[in-house]
């Protein structure tokens, strides 16, 4: 970490970082940073204001001008300066347009670089080539990643290039040090870890060819020049320059003098034991931005037993920051590990280098520990004997980065008790016998807002919280993605938030915009994608169609045409690739950016996305036509029942329900795919699923999505269809006016088409509303129990009522038969004309019990009973109470509460006071359910339910819990809009606190 604890020191050969008395110091956001280094890296040369606006900058300052320089200056001081130093003693010092950073007691890395670097060129010029490759490998082992990591502006990219340069230099040395004292295996290794973004360094050619030809792969040599002329000639149009050349030569003739030096150069290794060394450290740099994650900081960090070797696995998708995690992580406890801190990149998911074969893994590590490479055996199994014979009275800590699988790492585990050893990867290795696990998920809103904020600096996310928000929400707190839109809004000054959340609106922009450099969030998800074996890669493409974010097992099965068994198992696979999320058993979910990715897949094969598309909706129809009390006659059009179809209308409401709050989605999603036929006949069929669950500002929205598009659907009953299910929705939440409206539609639609189905159903409708005074004319709002109709309109939507019946039991809609005689019951009974209002109640019952529903049977039933409520109290109480378990198996809430109120009545005029009293309070209990946005009547109902159980105390001599219930009864928002019940809860409390008076 910080060097001297008396001094300042800071670090540019990597990420910038600083620390104070060993203490690391917060340098705050990227822009700050890069005004550091430019201030820094000037030799404490005197800077003007001019000159560094240009530096950080470049072709576009800020319109502030150098008004803006305070601003990150003066936090620096602070942050820098030890607390309570002066102005004119800061590190940073200034005067009248300029500012210098005084290097007086700072400790520079940079310092360090030039003077163990300079030494070691120095040392290899004198022949000691030996000591020259030891000190250069130290002088290499200060680069900490790239200098000057995500810093931007042109000073600070004149600097990356000036100190990537000097590292080349560095190496170009110490390879030729290996080579020359023939350690070609070493150099090999070297050259392999080496990134391969300079295609054309024709230097580390020409030494890895040497390497390969004292390894006695000439062939292997002669290719690789062959491929390096071909893209220089390709590419540059120029041919190999005149060292290429020789060293080719050299190879073609087999000149061992010019390739491999004499033999007395070459050195000559005699085996002894491992003297005694310096710690290694070779922790890559802590970028310092890691935001959260401190639970599974203090699982990483966390006692490990001092007698055995501890495993830590860490898994998560790409671009969520295990890595990040566990380089700060281990430097919190290297402490702990006296003997070194030792790093392996296990390249498991990257294009440019392959995986590396443990055998060199290994010969690298023993390297490390201080063993010589001509020592090392080349067979895995000497290998491994040997790695665990050296670590064994060793206290290591052992990170492996980005592992592929159990394979790869259970060579690679020390033998020192003591020991930790912490592996990363996409992939949850379940073979590794691990201590401790921890699952990396995406970060909250919050730790996603603070990471941006760090990056693009607060004075801009300040300015845009609404595009901050949506940006955060765009990359759905997945750190890669926060960290590139972060990096394109540091590089693009006029670029505001909001102009990069639109340009990120649709799928493509989306993962288009997360592209910076040789960063992609796409790219790291397309290497999972493709080391998956086929099957899984089509099952992840699949699952970018699914209709919904959540799913369970059944929705896949039918998309890919497999049984339950065999998608469950290509799921659980994708989970282990950490591809998939597993919120709670049996149910499954894409991270957003992960779907957008398996869309964007499977859309590049239109062949097989088509069917499965269809699949997945058909699937959802057969669950909500299967669920739907209206039956085979309620849905004449459309495809019959698939290969997919549930065994039962419970089986299909159960499954219905887990979908929650998404089957609105689906319509969405439906004619989103241009499948608007399948969008209209899932709207319709779920409007009972709907209506049945008290969800019907739902039903509505789902119906409304669907409208707009049923006359460019096939099925030409698609249009007064849906009108009629929105009519039916809109009389439940008592709109009566727009029902109407949409009833009426239905019916001109429904005769225009010939389609008597809908025809009935409007009429039914249009007649239950006009004979129960639900509408008096267009723009009326009276509802039932209101002025009510006069006896000629009661006539008039009786005869309609009747028509629609008459229709309906032509074609077999028993549903709506039994609708129609429920209705005309109800307009009878109003009448006074019970007897006639009795024989449609049975009707609706048999027709009920036609239907077999149990939701279709208690209706009937329920309004039955009001009559016997008041015709034969004792058989109703019983009745009553069948009935309210009939329905509660339905799933169907609002109706199970009004039949429990009508129970609690007849126990109470039954003088069962205790009893009323408790089913009054279940019905108050679920009450609150259906909320009021889904129920019109949820504020009156609760008053008459209060209102109810207020009495049943009264009467029981309860007088306090009943004068409290109608209390709240009279404080529910509105109380004065329902006469009715405003009265009987005035009444009631006036009675209770007479009761109180007079006792």
């Amino acid at each position: 970490m910080g060097g001297n604890s008396q001094r300042l020191r800071i670090e540019v050969l990597g990420p910038l970082r600083a620390w104070r008395d060993g203490e690391p110091l917060a340098l705050g956001p990227v822009r700050r940073q890069t005004v550091l280094a430019a201030l820094l890296l000037r030799e404490g040369a005197v800077v003007s204001h001019e000159h560094l606006l240009d530096g950080v900058w470049g072709a576009d300052p800020p319109a502030s001008g150098t008004k803006v320089l305070a601003s990150h200056v003066n936090p620096l001081r602070r942050t820098l300066d030890r607390a309570g130093t002066r102005h004119t003693e800061s590190v940073i010092r200034s005067g009248k347009g300029w500012y210098r950073f005084v290097l007086d007691d700072v400790r520079l890395d940079l310092t360090d670089l030039a003077e163990v670097g300079d030494r070691a060129l120095r040392t290899k010029a004198s022949g000691d080539l030996a000591g020259g490759a030891g000190q250069l490998t130290d002088a290499l082992a200060l680069f900490q990643g790239e200098p000057l990591a995500h810093l931007s502006g042109p000073f600070a990219a004149a600097e990356r290039e000036r100190l990537l340069e000097r590292r080349r230099t560095l190496r170009l040395a110490r390879l030729s040090c290996l080579v020359d004292l023939g350690r070609y295996g070493d150099a090999l290794d070297d050259l392999a870890r080496l990134p391969g973004s300079d295609r054309y360094d024709e230097s580390m050619l020409a030494l890895r060819m040497r390497a390969l030809y004292g390894c006695e792969r000439q062939a292997e040599a002669l290719h690789a020049y062959e491929d390096m002329r071909r893209r220089l000639a390709d590419e540059l149009g120029v041919d190999p320059g005149e060292e290429l050349r020789r060293v080719y030569e050299a190879v073609l003739r087999q000149d061992d003098g010019t390739l491999l030096g004499s033999t007395a150069d070459r050195q000559v290794v005699v085996p002894q034991p491992l003297a005694p060394r310096r710690p290694v450290h070779q922790l890559p740099g802590d970028t310092g931005q890691l935001v959260g994650r401190e639970e599974e900081l203090a699982v990483l960090t966390g006692p490990a037993p001092d007698d055995a070797v501890s495993v830590v696995a860490v898994d998560g998708p790409a671009g969520v920051g295990k890595t990040a995690l566990v380089v700060r992580a281990a430097h919190r406890i290297r402490d702990r590990y006296p003997d070194g801190c030792l790093f392996v990149d296990l390249h498991a998911h990257s294009r440019e280098r392959g995986r590396p074969a443990p055998e060199r893994v290994l010969r690298r590590l023993l390297r490390s520990l201080g063993a010589d490479g001509s020592e090392v055996p080349d067979d895995l199994d000497d290998l491994i004997t040997a790695w665990r014979a050296v670590t064994s009275p060793l206290r290591l800590l052992l990170v492996l980065d980005d592992a592929a699988d159990t394979r790869q790492i259970r060579p690679l585990l020390p033998a020192g008790p003591g020991s930790r050893v912490i592996v990363t990867g996409r992939q949850r290795l379940a073979g590794l016998d691990a201590d401790r696990r921890v699952t990396l998920e995406t970060l909250g809103p919050g730790e996603a807002a603070s990471l941006l904020r760090h990056i693009v600096g607060r004075e801009r996310t300040d300015q845009e919280p609404e595009a901050t928000r949506e940006l955060v929400r765009l990359c759905a707190g997945l750190p890669l993605a926060l960290r590139i839109a972060g990096t394109r809004l540091q590089t693009r000054p006029a670029w505001t938030l909001a102009y990069l959340v639109e340009r990120m609106a649709d799928d493509e922009g989306r993962l288009g915009e997360l592209s910076a450099g040789d960063r992609s969030v796409e790219a790291a998800f397309r290497l999972s994608y493709d080391q998956m074996p086929p099957e899984q890669r089509r099952g992840f493409r699949t699952l970018g169609l699914a209709p919904t974010v959540e799913f369970d097992v059944r929705t896949p099965a039918a998309m890919l045409g497999r049984s339950a068994r065999d998608a469950e198992r290509i799921l659980e696979s994708l989970v282990d690739t950490s591809l998939l999320q597993q919120p709670r058993p049996g149910r499954y979910r894409l991270h957003d950016l992960v779907r957008v990715h398996a869309r964007r897949l499977a859309e590049a094969a239109p062949g097989e996305a088509g069917p499965a598309r269809e699949a997945a909706l058909r699937l959802y129809l057969d669950a909500a036509r299967v669920a739907s009390d209206w039956g085979a006659g309620g849905y004449p059009t459309g495809p019959g029942p698939s290969g997919t179809s549930f065994t039962g209308w419970r089986e299909a409401a159960v499954w219905l329900d887990e979908a929650g709050g998404e089957l609105v989605d689906v319509i969405a999603h439906a004619v989103a795919s241009g499948e608007t036929d399948h969008a209209c006949w899932i709207a319709e069929a779920l409007t009972d699923h709907f209506v049945g669950r008290g969800r019907l500002h739902e039903c509505q929205a789902a119906l409304e999505t669907a409208l707009p598009y049923a006359d460019t659907a096939s099925d030409r009953r698609m249009a007064p269809a849906l009108h009629n299910c929105l009519g039916y929705t809109l009389t439940h939440r008592a709109r009566f006016p727009e029902a109407c409206r949409h009833l009426r539609t239905a019916l001109v639609l429904g005769r225009e088409r010939g389609e008597p189905h809908e025809e009935g159903r409007a009429l039914v409708g249009l007649g239950a509303m006009t004979g129960l005074g639900a509408t008096v004319g267009p723009g009326a709002t009276a509802g039932p129990g209101a002025l009510g109709p006069d006896a000629g309109q009661v006539e008039g939507g009786v005869s309609v009522l009747v028509a629609g019946r008459e229709l309906a039991e032509r074609y077999e809609d028993h549903w709506l038969v039994a609708m129609a005689s429920f209705a005309l019951g109800f307009v009878r009974h109003r009448q006074g004309r019970d007897e006639e209002a009795l024989a449609c109640f049975r009707d609706a019952h048999t027709r009920g019990r036609a239907i077999g529903r149990p939701r279709a049977l208690s209706r009937a039933l329920t309004s039955n009973l009001d009559l016997h409520l008041y015709l034969d109290p004792s058989a109703a109480r019983v009745l009553f109470r069948r009935v309210a378990d009939l329905i509660q198996r339905t799933g169907d809430v609002l109706l199970h509460t009004l039949t429990l109120a009508r129970l609690g009545t007849a126990e109470h005029n039954a003088g069962n006071l205790d009893a009323a009293a408790e089913v009054f309070r279940r019905a108050l209990a679920q009450h609150g359910t259906p909320g009021p946005l889904d129920d019109p009547d949820h504020d009156r109902r609760e008053m008459d339910l209060r209102c109810r159980l207020g009495r049943a105390y009264r009467a029981a001599g309860r007088t306090a819990e009943a004068r409290e219930q109608f209390r709240v009864a009279l404080s529910v928002p509105g109380a004065d809009r329902y006469p009715k019940e405003h009265k009987q809860a005035v009444q009631g409390l006036a009675a209770t606190e007479e009761r109180v008076r007079t006792g």
